[in-house]
C-alpha cells in the first residue's frame, strides 16, 4: 500500500471522526438494554476505543492472555459507570474519552513494545472514562441493571471484533497494522481537538 493510498484512507476517517465527535454523547435519556445495547454504537470515541482494545490485546498479548485487555476494560467501565451513578465527579470526562482514543491508538502503533503492565492499567484508565460517560446517560428512575447489561454486551461484542482483526492484522505486512493504529491515533487527536 503506497503512501498516498494510505494518506487518502486516512485522512477521510479522520475527518468522519471530526465530523461525530460532538454526537459521542447526546444528553441524558437512556432506560435500559436497548440503549445499552446502542451507546457504544453511537460515538465513534467508543467505538474505536473498544475495537482498539481488542485489536491491541491480539498483536500486543501472548495468545493466552489476549482476553485481558477486554477483561480489564470491563471491569473498569463497570466501575466507571457506578462512580457515575454515585455522583462521584471525575475531570474532564469528554476530552479524556477523546485522549483516550489517541493513547490507544500510540498503544497499536508501539505493539508488543508496550509492557503488559503498563498496556493494561493505560486500558483500565481508559474504560474508566467510558464507562463514566455511559453511566452519565441513564436516565432518572431507569434500570442501572438492564442498561449496565447492554453496554457491556455491546463492549464485549466490540472487543471480539478487535481481537478477531487483529488476529487477522497479524497475517498482513506490519505496515497495515501502523495504518491502522495512525487512523485510530488520528481520529482521536481530531475528536481531542474538537472538545478542547
Amino acid at each position: 500500500m503506497s503512501k498516498s493510498i494510505s494518506l487518502r484512507f486516512a485522512l477521510p476517517s479522520m475527518l468522519l471522526a471530526a465530523a461525530t465527535a460532538s454526537q459521542a454523547h447526546t444528553g441524558h435519556g437512556a432506560h435500559g438494554l436497548v440503549e445499552g445495547l446502542a451507546h457504544p454504537f453511537l460515538g465513534l470515541d467508543h467505538l474505536l476505543a473498544m475495537v482498539a482494545v481488542g485489536l491491541w490485546s491480539a498483536i500486543a498479548l501472548p495468545v493466552g492472555r489476549r482476553l485481558l485487555g477486554p477483561g480489564v476494560f470491563l471491569a473498569a467501565l463497570l466501575i466507571g459507570a457506578l462512580l457515575s451513578w454515585e455522583g462521584v465527579a471525575l475531570p474532564a470526562v469528554e476530552s479524556s474519552v477523546a485522549a483516550s482514543v489517541v493513547l490507544l491508538g500510540a498503544m497499536l502503533f508501539a505493539g508488543r513494545h508496550v509492557p503488559t503492565s503498563l498496556g493494561l492499567t493505560l486500558v483500565g484508565a481508559a474504560a474508566l472514562f467510558h464507562g463514566y460517560a455511559h453511566g452519565s446517560e441513564l436516565a432518572v428512575g431507569a434500570s442501572a441493571v438492564a442498561y449496565a447489561a447492554g453496554f457491556m454486551g455491546a463492549t464485549t461484542l466490540l472487543h471480539g471484533v478487535g481481537l478477531a482483526a487483529g488476529v487477522g492484522l497479524q497475517r498482513l505486512p506490519d505496515r497495515v497494522a501502523r495504518l491502522a493504529a495512525t487512523v485510530v491515533g488520528g481520529a482521536g487527536v481530531v475528536m481531542l481537538a474538537a472538545r478542547l
